[in-house]
């Protein structure tokens, strides 16, 4: 019997595997998720820097236009800058404007030297002090800086899909040196802002795109790996079953064979004094008196000296089972034969046998002794399941490559309990029977390449399957 621990054992080899497979799937899919989740970082880092860029371009561009366009012809006209005067507050917003005209830009604020704003795209911006804090005062330094500015939720901010989010770059706004490129003294700062919310939201969009194939594919990649693992449990299980099986069939079939030179050598041994007392008996019978009381005691001892005989028989058949003597043969004449021997003890019982035989059966090499052996026993186990009479049906078919032979009976069939030991020498469920009927009629079909089967019909009642290969047909 194979024990759950022996299959454990065989298998767990595939188990670390399955579990080191499973493992490497799971870190593959954290470490892609984590790369991800890094390359959008990248992604957003890289989106700063270009508006940063983009930015620094503008103040630079804007820059020029201011000190050629405004600061140089409003200097020369009014000998000094105050925005405070509308026409030149006008000029500005029109330079800065038409510089800025088409690109990107939210805001815009010129800061003077002291921290006011001087100029701004919101009217009421203009005049308000000290709004700049360290970037400006950087700026006033000449460094360049930006910071980024989100609103919105706690999670939306985490997510990095804030309701808002802008960069906002400080720089400084210089006097220019004509033909020359060194730039001259810091005039003011400019700090100019870009909504980047739709920017942040694509690439969060396409971070969401991006694990989602991931955790499709790492899906597929799992349900794959669970019908690969689950097929290849179920092989290994498979044979390690089929191997144990074969082991305890090998072990069985050499306790078998030794038990059988055993009952062989015994029963030798019992034939020999047996075949004395019965001819003894028989010989004692002749010389009674018919009137004898002691004729019926010699009679017991003859019949039961015959059944003695029967039963060592039956354990020379099963221990040392011939080899059939092949000939032509035809199973459906060895069946009607069988039933013709039976015939008084069907129609006394009470049963009724129904043949099914396909129109053309090939003829085979086979023992047809032996056959008539095998099949009368089985006849005769259907009609012994059947105590009160009933119906067997014999159904012969056949095809290209084999013979197949049905023996049904309208019996209570063979509980799970029996099935387990129906084949086992010696165990048999009848009051006087040696428990080798079966194991003669199995090796009579299996020394012809055959195959027999037992199994409970649906209706009611067991059936016998037997298959005969056509490999040893007659020609």
């Amino acid at each position: 019997m194979m024990k759950p621990s022996s299959i454990a054992e065989r298998s767990k080899p595939f188990r670390l595997v399955k579990y080191f497979t499973f493992t490497s799937l799971i870190v593959i899919f954290i470490g892609t998720i984590i790369l991800s989740l890094l390359n959008t970082h990248w992604v957003r880092s890289m989106q700063y820097q270009k508006s940063e860029d983009y930015a620094l371009l503008l103040i630079e561009n804007l820059n020029h236009q201011v000190f050629l366009q405004f600061i140089l012809p409003v200097g020369l006209k009014y000998g000094k800058i105050e925005l405070r005067n509308q026409e030149q507050f006008e000029r500005m917003d029109s330079v800065v404007r038409s510089t800025l005209h088409s690109f990107k830009v939210e805001m815009v604020n010129i800061y003077s030297k002291n921290d006011i704003i001087a100029y701004s795209f919101s009217p009421e911006l203009v005049g308000m002090e000290n709004l700049g804090g360290t970037f400006y005062k950087n700026a006033l330094d000449g460094r360049s800086s930006s910071k980024l500015v989100q609103n919105g939720a706690f999670w939306e901010i985490l997510l990095g899909i804030p309701k808002e989010i802008k960069i906002i770059t400080f720089a400084p706004l210089r006097a220019e040196k004509p033909l020359s490129p060194i730039s001259g003294p810091v005039l003011g700062v400019v700090e100019i802002r870009q909504d980047l919310s739709s920017d942040y939201r694509k690439i969060f969009k396409f971070q969401v795109l991006v694990i989602s194939t991931i955790s499709i594919v790492m899906g597929i990649l799992l349900l794959t790996l669970i019908y690969v693992v689950k097929r290849g449990e179920g092989i290994i299980e498979k044979r390690a079953f089929e191997r144990i099986r074969l082991k305890d069939q090998l072990a069985q079939a050499k306790h078998l064979s030794s038990l059988g030179e055993m009952v062989a050598g015994v029963s030798h041994e019992i034939r020999n004094p047996l075949g004395i007392i019965s001819s003894s008996a028989e010989l004692l019978k002749k010389k009674m008196a018919p009137q004898d009381n002691l004729n019926a005691i010699a009679d017991i001892v003859v019949a039961e000296s015959r059944r003695l005989n029967n039963i060592i028989t039956d354990f020379l058949n099963y221990a040392r089972p011939k080899k059939p003597n092949r000939s032509a043969c035809r199973i459906d004449e060895v069946i009607t034969k069988n039933i013709h021997f039976l015939e008084h003890q069907i129609k006394e019982n009470g049963y009724v046998v129904r043949t099914f035989f396909d129109d053309e059966i090939p003829v085979i090499m086979a023992d047809g002794d032996m056959l008539y052996q095998a099949f009368l026993n089985l006849l005769i186990n259907g009609m012994q399941a059947m105590p009160r009479g009933g119906a067997i049906d014999v159904t012969i078919e056949a095809d290209e490559d084999f013979i197949w032979v049905y023996i049904e009976d309208e019996g209570e069939g063979v509980s799970i309990s029996v099935m387990e030991k129906i084949w086992d020498p010696f165990f048999t469920t009848k009051e006087k029977g040696t428990g080798l009927g079966l194991g003669i009629v199995r090796n009579i079909i299996e020394s012809h390449d055959g195959m027999i089967r037992i199994d409970n019909r649906s209706e009611k009642g067991a059936r016998v399957s037997v298959k005969f290969p056509l490999g040893h047909e007659a020609t």
